[in-house]
């Protein structure tokens, strides 16, 4: 039996002054120091749950501390271009977003069974450190081609998630009426080792 597909677009940054993402770089937490705790992702950890039964796919996306839509667009187009059947999409952060514009402006060459945004920012975004997703910005008011490409779409994200908030889900679901809303209490911003809920969903479609 053929394998399912899926392919997961991860999360960054995106700043539209070069200045602001200067400043982020001097004065923001550290993130990569050696630690003797292995860090544990829900994302690493999709591919085990799933099994044998799917190819989860991760692209390295391009320049994540200062992400550009077009370079996205390019790298994601070649992992698209590989895939030969339906194909389930997920997007993390800024990887939602990404994964919302490009399906309002594109339309893939193969069918997408599912659609999963998990935290992301909708529309537009900025927080105060300038990181203000510039280049990844859309029309909320396009969303409603996304339920086009897909019968399936659902939006995961947490009440007390501290860098998207929570409104943002909200948001997206007002222009699509027709996706599942799968709202949390304390996953932050999906830092966590484990998201079962996903995995759930996505064996469903």
């Amino acid at each position: 039996m053929k394998k399912k597909y899926v392919i997961l677009v991860s999360g960054g940054d995106s700043y539209s002054n070069r200045e602001d993402f200067i400043q982020s770089l001097r004065t923001r937490e550290m993130w990569d120091l050696p630690t003797e705790t292995e860090q544990k992702s829900w994302k690493s950890n999709l591919v085990v749950e799933l099994g044998d039964e799917y190819v989860v796919d991760i692209p390295t996306m391009p320049n994540k501390q200062n992400a550009h839509y077009d370079e996205w667009k390019i790298w994601f187009e070649r992992h698209l271009a590989v895939v030969d059947q339906e194909v389930t999409l997920i997007g993390y952060s800024l990887g939602a977003m990404f994964l919302a514009k490009y399906l309002i402006e594109n339309k893939p060459h193969v069918e997408i069974k599912g659609l999963f945004l998990l935290a992301g920012p909708c529309g537009t975004f900025d927080d105060d450190t300038g990181n203000d997703c510039g280049s990844f910005e859309f029309d909320e008011s396009e969303l409603d081609k996304l339920a086009a490409a897909t019968d399936s779409i659902a939006i995961l994200h947490s009440k007390d998630d501290f860098i998207v908030p929570y409104e943002h889900a909200l948001r997206y679901q007002a222009k699509l009426p027709t996706a599942k809303l799968v709202s949390f209490e304390d996953k932050n911003h999906f830092l966590v080792p484990e998201l079962p809920e996903l995995v759930g969903l996505i064996r469903e479609l």
